[in-house]
């Protein structure tokens, strides 16, 4: 996926907003008011939230996911799109992100997701 399919794919996501807070190269992509995904216009990766059990376990499989880029790197992966191959595994990574996010919503924030 390049950088507009992966936009695409975020903002097909219930309750996804985008913004550019940070500068004009990174989008951030919220479900509700939460980040669950950044995306960099010019270094062409993302970072995503992961799990912490899992963050060192998908560096080790894939030699284009690292620690987080300016991010907690127990909590926050970068994805490399000009050398992840896999669409599939990449929307399982953005989808383990969003939903990652929404279970540490609180449940007045769960319930108005779930009416959008």
């Amino acid at each position: 996926m390049d950088i507009e399919q992966t936009r695409e794919f975020c903002l097909s996501l219930k309750g996804t907003s985008e913004s550019m807070p940070f500068d004009n190269t990174t989008i951030v992509f919220r479900v509700m008011s939460k980040m669950f995904c950044l995306e960099s216009i010019n270094k062409k990766s993302i970072n995503l939230k992961a799990d912490p059990k899992t963050v060192n376990k998908l560096i080790e499989e894939y030699s284009s996911i690292l620690p987080g880029y300016h991010m907690n790197k127990k909590h926050w992966i970068t994805v490399d799109l000009e050398n992840f191959k896999s669409d599939k595994s990449l929307k399982t990574l953005i989808m383990d992100s969003y939903n990652l996010v929404i279970t540490k919503m609180t449940k007045k924030e769960k319930t108005e997701l779930a009416l959008l």
